[in-house]
C-alpha cells in the first residue's frame, strides 16, 4: 500500500472518530447552548435594562450603564461583597487543593486498606451533603468580641504578633475546617486518578540516576499531574462560589432576583459582574497552571 493510501487511510478514520465523538458529546453540547450559553448572554443584556413586572408580563426597557452606575456608586455593600468574596475564594482554593493533593498523595501510597481509607476520606462528602451541611454553616455565629480559644494557643499568639491578619485567618480557617474537609472529597478522587495514571517506571529510571524524592515529586509528579490540578482549581471555585453561606455576593443576587417588581436587571448586573469576576480567576487558575516549556532538555535533576 502507497504511502498517499495509508495518509488517506488515516485521516477517514480520524474524521470518522471525530464524528463519533461529536455524536456522544452533543447531549453536553445542546444542554450548554440551551441552559448555560443562551442565558448567559441574556443575562449581559438585561444588565443594561429595567425589568418590571405587572398583570401583563414582564416591562423591559433599555436603560443604559445606569444599573451599574448605581452599583459602583450608589450601591454601598456590592463592593464590600466583591471583596470578602475574593478574600474567601483565594484563601480556600489555595488550602482545598493543596490539601486534597498531599491527602491523594498519601492514600496513593497505601498498599493495604486502600479501599478503606479512601471510603473514609470520601464519606464526608456523602454524610455533609444537603441539608446537613447547610445545618453546618448556618451555625449561630459567635458573639462578636468574644474571644476564640484558638488564641490562647502559643502559634496563634506567635503569629498574632508578627500579623494580626494571619493569625486571623489562621483562626477562620480552623473555624470552617469541616467545610474544607468537605470540599476536599472530590478533588482527592481526581488527584488519584491522575496519580495512577503516572508511569512507574518513570520513578524507576529516575532512582536509577539517583534522584531525591523532592525531585521526584518536582520534576515527575507536579508536571504530569498539573491538568488534573486545573481541574480541581476550576471546580473548587465554582463549588465555594456556589455555597451562598460564604459568598455574600450570591446572598444579594438571590435577593435582588426575587425582587419581581424591578430586580431582575439590577441582579442581572450583579451576575455579570461577578461571572466576570470567577472567569478573571479561573483564568489565573489557567496562568498558573499552564504547560512550561524545558529550556534544557540535557538535564533532568
Amino acid at each position: 500500500m502507497s504511502e498517499k493510501k495509508k495518509l488517506h487511510k488515516t485521516k477517514s478514520f480520524q474524521r470518522r472518530q471525530d464524528k463519533y465523538g461529536y455524536l456522544f458529546m452533543m447531549p453536553w453540547i445542546l444542554g450548554f447552548l440551551v441552559f448555560t450559553l443562551i442565558p448567559f448572554v441574556m443575562t449581559i443584556y438585561l444588565s443594561f435594562t429595567e425589568v418590571k413586572q405587572d398583570i401583563r408580563g414582564f416591562n423591559i426597557s433599555f436603560t443604559g450603564i445606569y444599573n451599574y452606575r448605581q452599583l459602583f456608586l450608589a450601591n454601598t455593600e456590592f463592593t464590600p461583597a466583591l471583596i470578602s468574596f475574593l478574600g474567601m475564594i483565594i484563601p480556600y482554593t489555595l488550602v482545598v487543593v493543596i490539601m486534597s493533593f498531599i491527602l491523594a498523595m498519601l492514600l496513593n501510597t497505601i498498599v493495604r486498606g486502600k479501599a478503606v481509607y479512601r471510603t473514609v476520606y470520601f464519606l464526608p462528602v456523602v454524610v455533609l451533603s444537603g441539608p446537613v451541611m447547610y445545618q453546618l454553616m448556618n451555625l449561630t455565629p459567635q458573639v462578636e468580641g468574644q474571644v476564640n480559644e484558638l488564641y490562647y494557643s502559643f502559634l496563634i499568639r506567635m503569629i498574632h504578633s508578627y500579623s494580626p491578619q494571619a493569625a486571623a485567618g489562621m483562626v477562620a480557617l480552623f473555624d470552617n475546617l469541616s467545610i474544607i474537609l468537605w470540599f476536599t472529597g472530590i478533588p482527592i478522587v481526581l488527584f488519584i486518578n491522575g496519580l495512577q495514571k503516572i508511569n512507574p517506571s518513570l520513578y524507576e529510571a529516575a532512582r536509577i540516576d539517583s534522584a531525591t524524592s523532592w525531585q521526584l515529586l518536582w520534576k515527575i509528579t507536579m508536571p504530569i499531574i498539573r491538568p488534573t490540578a486545573l481541574i480541581v482549581t476550576v471546580f473548587t471555585i465554582v463549588q465555594l462560589g456556589g455555597m451562598d453561606t460564604i459568598n455574600p455576593v450570591l446572598v444579594m443576587i438571590k435577593e435582588r432576583t426575587a425582587n419581581t417588581s424591578g430586580g431582575f436587571g439590577y441582579a442581572a448586573t450583579i451576575s455579570w459582574i461577578y461571572s466576570l469576576l470567577v472567569l478573571i480567576i479561573i483564568g489565573a487558575a489557567f496562568v498558573l497552571f499552564r504547560e512550561r516549556k524545558i529550556k534544557e532538555t540535557h538535564k533532568y535533576w
